[in-house]
């Protein structure tokens, strides 16, 4: 088999687009990734509270933050995964 026709069969194993099942794997993945925000959020939301210099405080603040955000897009992502795989036929969490 040539390089041209590797690189075709290749070009035909490739997804259109992801499909509508979130493994165990992508689960787990999601609720470390989850768990991971939430105690940095609950860390910087301490720290920022123990510091006395406002720019640490700010910097702190700033990070907590980006860090919520994560969180907020992530929480958001999973729930239009199941509003949009509500119906079995669909697939949904597996």
């Amino acid at each position: 088999m040539n390089q041209q026709q590797q690189q075709q069969q290749q070009n035909q194993n490739v997804m259109a687009q992801p499909p509508f099942v979130i493994s165990t794997k992508d689960h787990l993945y999601l609720q470390d990734m989850l768990s991971w925000n939430l105690n940095v959020i609950k860390k910087f939301n301490f720290f920022a509270g123990q510091c006395q210099d406002s720019e640490v405080k700010q910097a702190i603040n700033q990070a907590c933050q980006m860090h919520q955000n994560h969180y907020r897009t992530l929480l958001n992502h999973i729930q239009q995964h199941i509003q949009n795989n509500t119906n079995p036929s669909t697939g949904g969490m597996q």
